[in-house]
């Protein structure tokens, strides 16, 4: 990657980086289109390594708020969905996962917008876990699912319960990629480079994260599940 094109992504993953640590969502949504265009073969690596010092941060900064017998639910359907993801990445065409992943995605959010408030079970939290363990071990978008199953809960406590689920569950996929040969040198120092970025987006969300809440918290949370279905029905 030439300087001129890192320097747009450590751009790119500064505003992402934002974005999440402000919502809890959107880190892969807004950095793998425009990595995908630079550089596809980063992916999912970039974004997963990027991804779990991010996650680390904003779920330290709200653990208080932290659905723990939730996130254990979901790291349970996440371990055995990490698999099946790993699976996906060798047997489906990206263009078949696409629009598979795509399509399922604008269908939940937009029946979520008709359904009444609900707390999410123990079943609705093992099958986000297992569908976000398939999603991001094959592309490193994972977000949906969880944002979903958690969008009628106070802000704090999807931020920090996502970010553990993530934490964990990118720290898994990682492992198994490297395990299986699909992590290389180039991958791992360009997203160590990126680190800086990541961390200034990341601070910058500090000052705002705290008036993200409430019905705000709704919409974004349904918004970004929809562009981000979008997204992936149109790289289908």
């Amino acid at each position: 990657m030439s300087t001129g094109l890192l320097l747009l992504t450590a751009v790119v993953v500064v505003v992402a980086a934002f974005v999440q640590g402000s919502t809890g969502l959107g880190f892969a949504l807004i950095v793998a289109p425009v990595v995908g265009l630079i550089e596809p073969r980063l992916l999912p690596v970039l974004l997963l390594v990027l991804m779990i010092p991010l996650n680390g941060y904003v779920a330290w900064r709200e653990r208080h708020a932290m659905d723990t017998g939730g996130a254990s639910w979901i790291t349970a359907g996440r371990v055995a969905g990490t698999a099946g993801g790993l699976w996906v990445l060798f047997a489906v065409p990206a263009s078949g996962l696409n629009l598979l992943i795509g399509g399922s995605t604008v269908l939940a959010a937009l029946a979520s917008l008709l359904a009444p408030s609900f707390v999410p079970g123990r079943r609705s939290l093992i099958a986000a876990g297992a569908v976000t363990g398939v999603t991001e071990t094959a592309t490193g978008i994972g977000g949906p699912p969880l944002a979903l199953v958690y969008q009628h809960r106070p802000a704090p406590e999807l931020r920090s319960t996502i970010a553990i689920c993530f934490l964990v569950g990118e720290v898994i996929s990682l492992g198994l990629l490297a395990a299986t040969g699909q992590v290389d040198g180039e991958q791992l120092r360009t997203a160590l480079m990126l680190v800086p970025a990541l961390g200034l987006g990341a601070l910058l969300s500090r000052a705002v994260h705290h008036r993200v809440d409430g019905p705000v918290m709704r919409t974004l949370v349904l918004g970004f599940a929809l562009v981000s279905g979008v997204v992936v029905l149109v790289q289908g």
